[in-house]
């Protein structure tokens, strides 16, 4: 789990989306970010997480906020998850886990009994100074863009 918490400075993260796109915390200033965290493209968890978030795009982008997803996959592999589900926001290819290491969310994992090193499926909200607002470690895949909204009400 993350060693992250509200009010700490978010660490940089920059990389290439699904596009070829260049994406760094930069781009970002003066802009709210959901920065969340995933295991792999298009599988059952991470598919229904980015479906829902982009389901609720126009809502989030109309409360300020912007989505960027980042996994270890490829830049190939992005562009195949997101244009086979209509994705419309950047997903980082953190093939090296700088990020990902960043961040605090690689670690131990277990499923199934097997344990594994992999991504924790965590979700960051990032205000307009860069600080850590919130950090959601129990992410409900099919509900994460209403986890959000929630905190704003």
């Amino acid at each position: 789990m993350t060693h992250l918490k509200p009010g700490d400075e978010a660490p940089s993260f920059a990389g290439v989306d699904q596009h070829g796109n260049a994406i760094s915390n930069e781009h970002y200033k003066g802009k709210k970010v959901v920065l969340y965290f995933y295991p792999k493209d298009d599988t059952p968890g991470c598919t229904a997480e980015a479906c829902d978030f982009n389901n609720n795009l126009s809502t989030l982008q109309s409360k300020g906020f912007e989505i960027i997803g980042v996994s270890p996959d490829s830049v190939k592999k992005h562009d195949k998850f997101a244009t086979k589900y209509g994705l419309s926001f950047p997903l980082i290819a953190d093939e090296e886990k700088t990020v990902i290491q960043a961040y605090g969310v690689w670690g131990l994992k277990k499923f199934m009994g097997r344990e594994y090193e992999g991504v924790y499926r965590e979700t960051f909200v990032i205000n307009e100074e860069g600080m850590i607002e919130h950090v959601i470690t129990k992410v409900q895949t099919k509900a994460a863009a209403d986890q959000i909204l929630a905190l704003y009400q």
